[in-house]
């Protein structure tokens, strides 16, 4: 294609853009006919990606700009950050080189710093009563940066503390601030009976619910994995290993407190929007693995039921609840790429509408998401990207606002598993793990087909062939396939 030609294909493209953009100027929102998907920019969407830790904000040495600009040409449109209510020491996890454990005096935290040195992590102490104009310069940065590339950022407010190494770093430790209040339990300090340290987290909520007000690409999620300091023990994920009933191998249900606490914030935001021209949506993470959640393990005005290392019940469990479920974080199953993308398939076969995979590979200096040394529990990789390109294109090439889980279009799968979403008589999406070949028993509808499978490992299309089916059970033998494949059927 010629110079001038791609340079009027580019024009024609942002200046469509440009027009569903300001003809849907409304931020990123549960779509009305499917809430089990987004709609943003005139778009039904599911949010994909394999992204950093959540430190690009706050870690003054992340150059976040490479960071987008690499989320983007690898085809991601999700990220999650911090706000830098909490940050991380050296080693953390074991994570090597953890883009949210800055070095020594290079933590941005919405507070400013005071002339009084003394903080923990290095530098002086933060002044609670003020807050960091180059924070918010930052972030807000960030956004518009995010936004201008298509990728939709998970503004994740507060989180659990974890450990008493956690707690010597945070910016509310008394000796990490000059207002040295007193905090007698780290682990409540995401629960109503926090002292003063809830006039703080207010105030910090209602600053930024404001600041970030006019950006249509972000939603707020409440605190990350409330279970860690408040929960009490439920489902035994595999019964037969008797001696493991705590992580990984058991549900930690967050208490009623940690609810409570989490529903005065969610009442913060939406009590300070009332107030502002937008609404933003407003998720809530729930449980590790799985769980049916109740109403009222929900605070009022959740919109995204979040999970960490879910199994695919975890969507499939809570479809009901009409909202998106979604898949919040995974990494600790080790490096390996296969074990991520077939998280990722499985989880949004199964009604899911998030996924966010941890990504080592992005950290300070290797912001192109290549480090592929980094010592972590877990993987990502540019190879693991362009994988989940191929399920978000896969997944994008159908109308989502149509989609459903269906479990009455395969009657039989001898060999295999399969998980399929579908627009009864106009399209299909199917899912299939097992031992290839497959013979497939489908309760297709009479018409003409076009039916493709391809390979989720590189999106190439393995065999099509068009059908004419005249109703009832239609019989496919699926290609030779390692491991998975996928099947799209589209009426012609």
């Amino acid at each position: 294609m010629s110079s001038p030609m791609r340079c009027m294909l580019t024009g024609l493209v942002l200046t469509i853009t440009s027009l569903v953009t300001a003809a849907d100027p409304l931020p990123i929102r549960l779509h009305p006919e499917n809430p089990h998907y987004f709609q943003w920019r005139g778009k039904a969407l599911a949010l994909i990606t394999s992204a950093e830790h959540y430190g690009a904000v706050l870690n003054l040495d992340f150059d976040w700009r490479k960071y987008l600009e690499t989320l983007e040409r690898d085809g991601m449109n999700y990220t999650r950050i911090f706000v830098g209510s909490y940050v991380e020491p050296a080693g953390a996890f074991g994570i090597e080189r953890n883009t949210l454990a800055p070095a020594s005096g290079r933590f941005l935290a919405p507070w400013a710093r005071s002339d009084t040195p003394g903080y923990a992590g290095g530098g002086n102490k933060f002044d609670l009563e003020r807050f960091s104009p180059e924070y918010l310069a930052r972030l807000k940065d960030f956004l518009t940066e995010a936004g201008r590339r298509g990728i939709v950022v998970e503004v994740t407010l507060f989180c659990s503390t974890y450990s008493d190494k956690q707690w010597a770093v945070h910016p509310f430790h008394p000796q990490n601030n000059l207002q040295a209040f007193a905090v007698p339990d780290w682990k409540k300090l995401h629960t109503r009976d926090n002292g003063p340290a809830m006039a703080y987290q207010e105030r910090l909520v209602r600053r930024l619910v404001r600041d970030l007000n006019e950006f249509d690409n972000f939603f707020f999620e409440i605190q990350n994995e409330p279970w860690a300091d408040n929960h009490v023990m439920g489902e035994v994920i595999n019964p037969y290993l008797t001696d493991r009933y705590k992580w990984p191998n058991a549900v930690e249900v967050t208490t009623a407190d940690s609810i409570a606490w989490q529903a005065r914030i969610a009442t913060i935001i939406t009590e300070e929007e009332s107030r502002l021209p937008q609404r933003h949506l407003i998720g809530q993470n729930v449980a590790n693995f799985r769980l049916p959640a109740r109403l009222d393990d929900l605070a009022p005005g959740i919109s995204i039921v979040n999970f960490h290392y879910a199994y695919p019940e975890a969507a499939t469990w809570n479809l009901p609840l009409g909202k998106v479920i979604g898949y919040d974080e995974t990494g600790f199953a080790g490096r390996t790429d296969a074990v991520y993308r077939r998280q990722a398939w499985n989880f949004l076969f199964s009604g899911g509408g998030l996924f966010n995979g941890l990504d080592y590979s992005f950290t300070v200096g290797h912001e192109d998401g290549t480090d592929l040394t980094n010592q972590s529990p877990g993987g990502g990789s540019p190879t693991l990207r362009r994988q989940l390109k191929v399920l978000s294109e896969f997944l994008h090439s159908f109308d989502l606002a149509k989609l459903r889980p269906d479990r009455d279009f395969v009657k039989q799968s001898p060999g295999g598993v399969t998980r399929v979403l579908s627009a009864p008589g106009q399209a299909y999406a199917l899912y299939l793990e097992g031992r290839a070949p497959v013979e497939l028993s489908l309760d297709l509808p009479a018409g003409r087909w076009r039916a493709e499978w391809i390979d989720p490992v590189d999106g190439v299309v393995l065999q099509a062939q068009d059908l004419d089916h005249a109703g009832a059970i239609r019989r496919l033998t699926s290609p030779t396939f390692t491991e998975s494949i996928a099947l799209r059927i589209i009426r012609l």
